[in-house]
């Protein structure tokens, strides 16, 4: 199974961005869905999860008024789409599957089986 995370870039504050994760093999329709991020010096915290189904999502509270997850089943694929962005979303954002989910939406990242290569995004004036 691979992740393949895209649509990270440079920002001014205030711009949106949509972020996209690939997942090839395996079952996706199958798979728990997260969002991480890591900012330099601090440790990775979760963003976001989505169910296997799409019906169910939970936001962290630090960004639930900003941002929303989304997937297709049909494209393998799970969305962020990132509203208002502002310099502390700076970050490399991670994708991550749950190929086994025990819960719909997964909080605990030792949970995940898998993890995407990540991709930068920068927020700056």
């Amino acid at each position: 199974v691979q992740l393949q995370a895209s649509g990270g870039g440079t920002v001014q504050p205030g711009a949106t961005l949509l972020l996209s994760c690939v997942v090839s093999g395996g079952t996706f329709s199958k798979y728990a869905m997260g969002w991480y991020r890591q900012s330099p010096g601090k440790d990775r915290e979760f963003v976001g999860g989505i169910s296997a189904g799409g019906g169910g999502t939970y936001v962290d509270d630090s960004v639930r008024d900003r941002f929303t997850l989304s997937r297709n089943n049909a494209e393998n694929t799970v969305y962020l789409r990132m509203n208002d962005l502002e310099p502390w979303d700076t970050a490399i954002y991670y994708c991550a599957a749950d190929a086994d989910p025990r819960v719909p939406i997964v909080v605990d990242a030792t949970r995940y089986d898998y993890w995407g290569q990540g991709t930068q995004v920068t927020v700056s004036s």
